[in-house]
């Protein structure tokens, strides 16, 4: 397992989130978790 630091644009700010993966994972599962965390947060 990983830890990663991703930024992710959302509503025009970049919010950082910690994602914690496996390494094999591709970049784009990684950035779509990270995505997911971001919108569960701020989507309200």
């Amino acid at each position: 397992m990983c830890e990663y630091t991703i930024y992710v644009p959302y509503k025009g700010k970049k919010y950082q989130t910690k994602v914690i993966a496996n390494k094999n994972q591709s970049e784009e599962e990684i950035y779509q978790i990270a995505k997911e965390q971001v919108l569960k947060q701020w989507a309200n």
